[in-house]
């Protein structure tokens, strides 16, 4: 029965393209069914002495097709696969695989689970069907030896691959980050044969993977280009206007032709949010590069872009549901809603504050990271509605909400409550979250100043650990790195704030690694504010640029004043210096740097703080870089830090503003 009932609810699976009127009222219905129907599932789910493995793998399979990332639901299944190893094979790996890929959920276990059984049955997938399938669920999780057997498998097989066998390899190229010229050069000579038969929506992909995996057959593009253009031409439907337009603009030397632009502006009325910003974003890239060449090609543009904005803009005003608001902004960012609709977009969701609720908190602090908005309204909102609903809250959005606040540096009226709340529910429900999570958790903690000691004690355990290391490895690239940075930083926070844990620096070789590998130089603008320390200072020994501290935080410039604010030379103190002009070079931090200093004198880091270190159309300082102060004042340091919008203001444009204004912060000097 419950199975009947979903099919019914996905076959009347709501999209709008209007905020108001019959349609707000039908999504109303539709959430309340479809909340009645999670409900019940999740029961189904924990019925006892039964394993519903296909239940789980048909509710997966609802959840995807309503588009809905359910947590709660989504762990059951999750348990219920990895419980049900026995039953696994192949196919329904692969089909959870892209199930979960829809859904944006993953599972390290379960991802350990899947490479142990495959990579014991490797030798047993000889057909295309299989071994795509097989390429798909293992190929991003493979070691380089798995990696290679695989690549060459693909190459023996390529001639054997259906059209869509064809586009699973190269979705599994790309999300491998594999540019194996010889395997894409087969891709691409077997691909003549199947164009004629994807449609449009498959050639849309076709084509982003074969831009980003930089395919150079010239042919292949050609037809692709001609096959797109045809289907523009004919194409009833905003969805596919735009996404055809867009990806259009990713081919190489794409000449645009008047009907592209003509077919553009006609659509522009019924297309949403993300539509209009996929159109903007192909038409600000033409005219940027210089590919509109008709007469008065120029004017079209301008007035298109004119059109795309008042469209945008009347769009907006008609919102009075948030919910279906922060549904069509999931999709959209880039250049053109930043610049043109980011200012609207809050003023709409302030005028629409009442209706945050627990059930969107999520979705609205995801529009807030992303576009990087600081705005106290609306987040003084989401913590009192997150605190009065915790309960209802999962542990795992309760993350998210968290990284908002931690990554902003903003505090709530009510800021300890809030945390502590937060803290609570978290701590109480440790088992939802992965070991990674975990990592990611304690470090967005750690930034806005919170230790829990039993989330603390927990991830720096021995066992823990090695758990997390065997995960790591079927983890995506991206985000292992993002994970190995967080452990580091999440390990020096904890050893200067928290020495009362006995947690010991184990990121030593790590952060040596990770510094040796990089390969930044320094800027015209250190190397000019470099010269100006020199002239102040009355040396080049006075001052070292880009120095490492102790616990590895790079700084732009230190230098160490006496108790009279007198410089000390590096030389004196037998400090070695380096030769800055242009070469990026840093100090050992057990060199001789870091001998004690006279009575009285004090190390002065001068640090210099660009866009990305405060908050959209802010001079709040934003959590990271907070941190940074923090700890190098734990360090012993004078943290001096230069706004980019006071050093680049009109205030300081000669170099003698500029040379009092360092004099001033450097001596202390108001």
């Amino acid at each position: 029965m419950f199975i009947q009932a979903t099919q019914t609810f996905q076959s009347r699976n709501w999209q709008s393209s209007s905020y108001c009127g019959h349609e707000t009222e039908f999504y109303t219905g539709y959430k309340s069914f479809r909340d009645r129907l999670l409900h019940k599932a999740g029961q189904l789910l924990e019925e006892k002495d039964e394993v519903h493995f296909n239940y789980a793998k048909r509710i997966l399979q609802f959840l995807q097709n309503v588009k809905l990332r359910y947590h709660p639901l989504l762990e059951k299944c999750n348990k219920i696969f990895i419980k049900s190893a026995s039953r696994l094979d192949i196919h329904s790996i692969s089909l959870i695989f892209g199930l979960y890929e829809q859904l944006g959920f993953d599972n390290a276990e379960f991802h350990l689970v899947a490479k142990q059984l495959l990579s014991e049955t490797i030798d047993d997938y000889y057909d295309p069907e299989t071994f795509a399938k097989l390429f798909f669920t293992l190929g991003p999780m493979a070691g380089s030896r798995v990696r290679e057997r695989l690549l060459v498998t693909a190459v023996r097989m390529a001639e054997e691959f259906s059209s869509h066998q064809v586009l699973v390899i190269l979705k599994t190229m790309q999300k491998m980050k594999c540019r194996n010229s010889y395997l894409l050069k087969k891709m691409a000579s077997v691909l003549h044969k199947h164009l004629d038969s994807y449609h449009v929506l498959q050639l849309v992909k076709l084509a982003q993977y074969l831009v980003v995996l930089r395919c150079h057959n010239l042919e292949l593009f050609a037809k692709l280009k001609m096959l797109l253009f045809g289907f523009l031409k004919s194409s009833v439907i905003p969805a596919d206007t735009a996404a055809i337009i867009r990806v259009l603009a990713m081919l190489p030397s794409f000449q645009v032709e008047e009907i592209i632009i003509n077919k553009a502006a006609a659509v522009l009325p019924q297309c949403r949010l993300h539509h209009l910003n996929c159109i903007a974003t192909a038409v600000v890239k033409w005219n940027h590069y210089d590919q509109l060449h008709w007469q008065n090609s120029s004017e079209l543009c301008v007035k298109l872009l004119q059109k795309l904005n008042d469209c945008g803009f009347q769009r907006l005003q008609k919102a009075n549901n948030l919910n279906l608001l922060l549904e069509e902004l999931t999709h959209v960012n880039g250049e053109w809603f930043a610049e043109v609709l980011s200012e609207e977009t809050m003023a709409i969701c302030q005028r629409l504050i009442d209706q945050i609720t627990w059930a969107n908190v999520l979705q609205l602090s995801f529009f807030l990271i992303k576009t990087n908005h600081r705005c106290p309204s609306l987040l003084d909102r989401i913590a009192s509605v997150t605190v009065e609903n915790i309960d209802k809250i999962h542990p795992f959005e309760i993350y998210f909400i968290l990284f908002l606040f931690s990554v902003v540096n903003y505090d709530p009226p009510a800021n300890e409550e809030f945390f502590e709340s937060c803290i609570q529910h978290l701590t109480s429900n440790l088992s939802c979250f992965e070991t990674h999570h975990l990592v990611l958790l304690g470090h967005v903690l750690a930034v806005a100043g919170y230790f829990p000691p039993v989330l603390i004690t927990r991830i720096f355990n021995v066992s823990f650990l090695s758990k997390l290391d065997a995960q790591l490895e079927v983890l995506p690239d991206t985000l292992k790195q993002r994970v190995r940075s967080r452990l580091m930083k999440l390990n020096r926070a904890v050893c200067l704030e928290c020495p009362e844990f006995h947690i010991p620096w184990f990121h030593e070789h790590y952060c040596q690694r990770v510094f040796r590998n990089s390969s930044s130089r320094i800027n015209p603008l250190r190397q000019h504010v470099h010269r100006m320390l020199i002239e102040i200072l009355g040396g080049s020994h006075y001052a070292r640029i880009s120095v490492l501290t102790p616990y590895y935080y790079e700084i732009d410039f230190e230098c160490i004043l006496d108790e009279n604010k007198k410089p000390l030379s590096y030389m004196a103190q037998n400090i070695p210096l380096d030769d800055v002009e242009g070469i990026h070079l840093r100090h050992d931090i057990k060199d001789e740097g870091r001998k004690a200093l006279p009575p009285g004198a004090q190390r002065i880091a001068l640090e210099f703080l660009d866009s990305k270190a405060f908050s959209k159309d802010s001079r709040h300082l934003k959590g990271e870089p907070a941190l940074k102060k923090r700890h190098l004042e734990m360090l012993g340091y004078r943290v001096v830090q230069i706004p980019h919008f006071e050093w680049n203001s009109m205030v300081l444009s000669t170099k003698g503003e500029q040379l009092e204004y360092l004099r001033k912060h450097l001596y202390g000097v108001q």
